[in-house]
């Protein structure tokens, strides 16, 4: 449903005004803010109609106004001026003086960014690796014994102690990793073993039992790192008032952080986008509480979609200055983790 100019100019008025200070927004109010040189009869009538459409609501206690889930959708989506924030503070944050951390660390960084930034909770999704494997090395510490290093998509090494009947030689352990690397890098190691059988029956046996327990071990020590994600600053949530003010708001709100699946299929769901994504309560489903929203953005490694980060809050939040943290910080952790 399309506005006209002095309609948007009001809604975007009445909204940033409620943001700003959480009171509904009277007409004489707008009438000052709004910059329109409209009599606060008319302004009035204009109310009447952005309510009558579903974007404001009067609450029982005021004669002011206040935006409804659909007048923050129309906000967020035509009106929003973004605010611009320099990536030099975000990147030294989130990779300071090391190109060497551990996936994790660098994901949990971006979590404290979003949380400290925003002053709301930060969320990252951990990339879903599955059982997908980038490259297996073997390490030879003594005779039959050999050590499996696995790196996942996302750079995470995980190893694996291999108890093998033969004592193979270094030249035989290169070959064999070569092997698996030139032809099932990539794809999911229970994949790799379905064409184990077909592939394998040229070389030695020794060597395909070798690959076989490699598989096996390497589908192990992914399938051991569960999915999930990495939360920062849930308390910040306590002190906003929208969301704390009664004891059923609380146990949605410790509801979603303890069980957690809802929170993942909403980030899964935003995996799935292009750019910024913003979740509004009493509009999307997948928001546990009408007065929280929350902003998210995917985030890859070497140009591939791995998870989604965010950041909870109210739905009376500063979007401006929200949506361009999120994003920034999805871009800088991309490039964190792709190198």
């Amino acid at each position: 449903m399309q506005l006209d100019i002095r309609a948007q100019t009001l809604l975007k008025a009445l909204v940033e005004r409620y943001i700003a200070d959480g009171q509904p927004v009277g007409s004489r109010a707008l009438s000052r803010i709004s910059g329109l040189e409209l009599s606060p009869a008319t302004i009035r009538n204009v109310m009447a109609d952005l309510e009558e459409m579903g974007f404001v609501a009067s609450p029982h206690t005021s004669a002011g106004r206040v935006p409804t889930p659909r007048g923050y959708r129309v906000f967020v989506d035509e009106l929003l001026t973004v605010q611009e924030i320099s990536e030099i503070e975000l990147e030294s944050r989130l990779q300071p003086g090391s190109l060497s951390q551990p996936p994790q660390k660098i994901i949990a960084n971006a979590a404290q960014i979003l949380s400290s930034l925003s002053q709301f909770a930060g969320v990252v999704m951990t990339p879903k690796t599955g059982s997908v494997f980038q490259q297996v090395e073997f390490l030879r510490l003594s005779e039959k014994r050999i050590l499996l290093v696995v790196v996942a998509p996302n750079g995470e090494v995980h190893n694996r102690l291999l108890l093998t009947d033969v004592d193979y030689g270094p030249s035989q352990l290169t070959q064999a990793a070569n092997y698996l690397n030139q032809n099932f890098s990539g794809i999911s190691f229970d994949e790799a073993r379905l064409r184990l059988n077909g592939e394998l029956r040229q070389l030695q046996t020794d060597m395909t039992r070798l690959m076989q327990a490699a598989v096996e071990a390497g589908s192990d020590a992914l399938s051991d790192q569960e999915d999930g994600m990495v939360i920062s600053g849930e308390r910040n949530l306590l002190n906003v008032q929208d969301l704390s003010s009664n004891m059923s708001s609380l146990r949605k709100l410790f509801d979603m952080f303890e069980q957690k699946s809802g929170l993942l299929q909403l980030l899964d769901v935003s995996s799935k986008a292009t750019g910024v994504q913003i979740f509004i309560g009493g509009e999307s489903q997948l928001v546990p509480m009408d007065e929280m929203s929350i902003v998210t953005a995917p985030y890859g490694v070497n140009g591939k979609i791995v998870g989604t980060l965010g950041v909870i809050g109210p739905t009376r939040m500063a979007y401006e200055r929200v949506i361009p943290i999120v994003d920034i910080t999805a871009k800088l952790l991309s490039n964190a983790l792709s190198q």
